[in-house]
């Protein structure tokens, strides 16, 4: 492994068929990105030389093949091959194939996070319907980690430098949603958006719009009785764990008129009445990150987008954000642990008295 500091990097190739490598070979591209951080793509260096040869303008990069994240060298694209030499890519189209290698390579990313071999992880798209039918028995990236890791619940946290946004229900049908709208979902998620964004982006009590379930916030109970039987509940409870959660806000007003603007971070009761928005705001530097997990994992804002597979149509700037988002919260994380062990250490009782000493921190 590198024998300085340098943060270990490991990315899950996606689906072999979509812009997965492209967008990461168009995001390592510059040498000089080699000098900040390791990267180790858990993929087949057969693929990665593939789509190297449909980006014309790019010369393929120094690579270095290796079965062991242990032996990932700076300044270079380390290939962790896992899987198998038969591997082929087949650029536009869901395959058996494609998802079976979405699967392996997100496995193997996630046994070595767990073991420490590596220090962050970023997924590269996938195709959720392909993988299903392989068996993978989970929605998307995000339900898998929470059930790899034990976590009692986790946020997919769509995080920009203009908007942050969670969801209570994620990826489900929207028939679903209303009966996953409950008082104690919400409360899970602005305790978890609270924990992040203090801790993972350094905000001091951080303050969080909470938008309606319903048109117009229900109208006063004639569109719906969400915001009043649940959604207020949830927010007069937060209020008082010391939690800045405000609304319910008419999701049209509230980004129309720019109001998200006035809150550190927005919860959405449901999957597109945030991620619309989001993308619309931030699509180009938007990132998906996993809060709740012991772990980093971020993810581009984007799909397979399998109509531009093998073209070089896709833009890396998603990508690319989402690697260095990984490495800022895994940074902002050291120092925050770092300080809070030495608050807890100062407030620590005096042995003499066993009360707080001199230097205690009001």
């Amino acid at each position: 492994m590198p024998k300085d500091n340098r943060i270990l990097v490991g990315i899950s190739q996606g689906d072999s068929n979509g812009i997965g490598y492209e967008v990461i070979i168009k995001a390592l591209s510059d040498e000089r990105i080699l000098g900040q951080f390791t990267p180790i793509i858990y993929g087949s260096p057969k693929l990665f030389s593939f789509y190297c040869k449909s980006i014309p303008e790019i010369e393929e990069p120094k690579t270095l093949v290796i079965k062991n994240a242990r032996d990932a060298q700076n300044g270079t694209i380390n290939i962790l091959n896992c899987l198998p030499d038969s591997t082929y890519a087949e650029p536009g189209t869901a395959t058996a194939q494609g998802a079976q290698d979405a699967i392996a390579s997100l496995e193997r990313a996630v046994k070595d996070i767990k073991q420490g071999l590596i220090d962050v992880l970023v997924t590269a798209p996938i195709n959720k319907k392909a993988m299903a039918r392989q068996g993978f028995p989970f929605p998307g990236h995000t339900e898998y980690l929470q059930s790899s890791f034990g976590c009692k619940d986790i946020t997919m946290f769509m995080v920009s430098q203009r908007l942050k946004l969670g969801v209570v229900s994620g990826h489900v049908a929207l028939k679903q949603v209303p009966e996953l709208i409950s008082k104690e979902r919400i409360l899970s998620k602005l305790r978890l958006m609270k924990a992040s964004l203090e801790r993972d982006f350094r905000i001091d009590n951080p303050s969080i719009g909470v938008l309606s379930l319903n048109p117009h916030s229900g109208d006063g109970g004639l569109l719906g009785n969400e915001e009043q039987d649940i959604i207020i509940p949830a927010l007069k409870e937060a209020t008082a764990e010391g939690i800045q959660a405000f609304g319910p806000f008419s999701p049209d007003g509230y980004f129309g008129l720019g109001n998200y603007q006035r809150f550190d971070a927005t919860l959405a009761m449901y999957h597109d009445q945030g991620l619309s928005p989001f993308k619309t705001i931030a699509f180009a530097d938007g990132v998906n990150y996993s809060a709740g997990l012991p772990i980093v994992r971020t993810s581009p804002d984007h799909g397979t987008a399998y109509e531009m597979a093998g073209k070089d149509m896709a833009d890396a700037s998603s990508m690319r954000s989402a690697i260095f988002e990984a490495i800022d919260i895994y940074r902002r994380q050291k120092e925050y642990d770092i300080l809070q062990a030495n608050k807890i250490k100062i407030q620590a009782p005096t042995e003499e008295e066993g009360r707080p000493g001199r230097n205690q921190i009001a």
